[in-house]
């Protein structure tokens, strides 16, 4: 968007100021629309796309859905508050800061200004506290992108780089000599608030080509077009039809990207205990051969040697067969381990029978809502994401999200702990704070290997949920799931677990993520 249509798209605004604050929406990932009542009583949405390649603002009547989508937009929610009380461009710059009053109430919000910088490629959207330090960016700037500034968090905001150019509301014939010679459409790099789209529009009102050499005749005929195009930029400021689709399009989809994902989750966990039912029947076998060798064991005690980690036994087909041993365990009672496995084997077994066709069933039921989400129209996403989950009783445990967007679950008693260790997927990652009491913590991982900020994320939630929490130094334990078991006999959530490696982590609630 360029820079004389933002100027008059904001003396359209300013008609308007101070409005009321109605609320955000967030029509897409790249975009911000707020509601506003103005002083004549004229309800509309200011819109802002504020990601490269076409940044722009609007006002646009109607209503505009959309939750926010980035913890940025979550950010501007939650500050944005209050009256808007002016927009002010920068020169002709492409850069708007809009002031907003903040509100008192229970929590007091203070003011904060939102800067749109519409830039083309660098276009980006930043949220200032009433000192001009930046809170909130969607797009961090660094030193290695940009030698001139730095856009973040903590720092004070700084424009882009200054430029002289003309400025096309006060400017003279007299300063346009300095396109004497040249092609008209030099005159987007000596006159500010124009880009190649004015430009265009500025040579049909010219009635001139782009690559025309302006004389003193041309000039004079793009001085008037100047000033004509300075009062009507006559460029549409309200969204478009085909912009207002692509919209609702997008809307659609974000509404039905973690729709299909939680779908896709829950198909992908059914799927994983298929497979592992499966397996299950698999080891018939295995149970087979271990009775066979806890039989044959105490059919041939006397030929078994006390302390011995191995055994070679003659079978009853007369074969030989060798038999692992538990040294510190007498003959019987390696015989009574193997009927143990062997047991335990077949109870797998018995169940994965039960289990096989209702997870069959619930994987065909699941596959028929993937297919629905997929068909579904505006209306049925939004009922649907409203739509509480299924389920009786009180959600298991507390949930986080780490810093990478994992889930991350806490046990609040011994009963949770326990459920949620056996829920837990295989490859998943549980911890717990090393020696003392406290909650188990699962981060979501499925087998994935999350960044170490995720690990710290969790580790730091497990020395807060035990009885370390406020010392500065809390060992906590990881492995995955797989390396968890709970003794036969032991109470719920005691556990025992191997593999483990170690964080050192202050009890303190993290400030990442939140609580779901």
């Amino acid at each position: 968007m360029e820079g004389l249509l933002i100027h008059l798209f904001l003396r359209e605004l300013g008609k308007e100021l101070p409005a009321l604050n109605l609320g955000l929406a967030f029509p897409e990932e790249g975009s911000l629309a707020i509601l506003l009542k103005g002083r004549s009583g004229r309800i509309f949405n200011l819109v802002a796309r504020y990601r490269p390649p076409s940044p722009s603002l609007a006002l646009e009547e109607g209503t505009l859905l959309g939750e926010p989508k980035t913890p940025f937009q979550r950010q501007l929610q939650a500050r944005l508050k209050g009256p808007l009380l002016e927009a002010e461009q920068i020169k002709l710059d492409r850069v708007v800061l809009f002031r907003f009053a903040g509100e008192k109430g229970f929590v007091d919000t203070p003011p904060a200004t939102l800067v749109l910088e519409a830039t083309g490629r660098n276009a980006n959207l930043i949220l200032l506290d009433e000192e001009g330090v930046i809170l909130g960016v969607d797009r961090p700037v660094t030193r290695e992108v940009n030698r001139y500034r730095q856009v973040k968090p903590g720092l004070p905001y700084v424009p882009p780089p200054p430029y002289e150019k003309l400025d096309p509301r006060t400017l003279t014939l007299e300063h346009l000599q300095v396109l004497l010679g040249k092609p008209l459409k030099e005159v987007v790099r000596h006159v500010d608030g124009i880009g190649l789209e004015l430009m265009r529009e500025l040579a049909k009102r010219a009635t001139l080509s782009p690559e025309t050499p302006l004389d003193e005749a041309g000039l004079a005929r793009v001085f008037q077009a100047l000033k004509d195009l300075v009062e009507n930029p006559s460029l549409g400021t309200a969204l478009s039809q085909e912009l207002r689709e692509k919209w609702a399009e997008e809307e659609k989809e974000a509404l039905r990207k973690p729709l299909l994902e939680a779908l896709k989750q829950e198909q992908k966990t059914l799927l994983a205990r298929l497979s592992d039912y499966h397996r299950a029947l698999e080891r018939l076998e295995e149970a087979e051969s271990l009775r066979q060798k806890a039989d044959l064991l105490l059919a041939r005690l006397k030929e078994v040697p006390r302390g011995a980690g191995k055994v070679v036994l003659e079978g009853f087909d007369g074969k030989p067969v060798e038999i692992p041993l538990d040294p510190t365990l007498s003959p019987q009672e390696n015989a009574r381990k193997l009927y143990d496995r062997a047991r335990r084997l077949e109870e797998l077994a018995e169940r994965a029978l039960e289990l096989i066709p209702q997870t069959e069933e619930k994987l065909r039921a699941l596959e028929r809502e993937i297919e629905r989400v997929r068909q579904a129209d505006l209306q049925e996403l939004l009922d649907l994401s409203r739509k509480p989950k299924e389920g009786k009783g009180p959600r298991l445990g507390l949930r986080y999200t780490s810093p990478s967007g994992y889930p991350v679950l806490v046990g609040r008693n011994a009963k949770e702990n326990d459920l949620l260790t056996r829920m837990a997927h295989s490859e998943d990652l549980w911890f717990h704070a090393q020696g003392v009491p406290g909650s188990h913590v699962i981060l979501k991982a499925e087998g994935k290997n999350p960044p170490l900020d995720d690990l710290l994320f969790a580790a730091r939630l497990a020395a807060y949920y035990s009885k370390a929490r406020g010392e500065t130094q809390v060992p906590v334990d990881y492995t995955r799931k797989k390396h968890v078991w709970r003794p036969r006999k032991a109470a719920p959530g005691q556990v025992l677990y191997t593999h483990a490696k170690t964080l050192f982590v202050e009890g303190a609630l993290p400030q990442e993520g939140g609580e779901g």
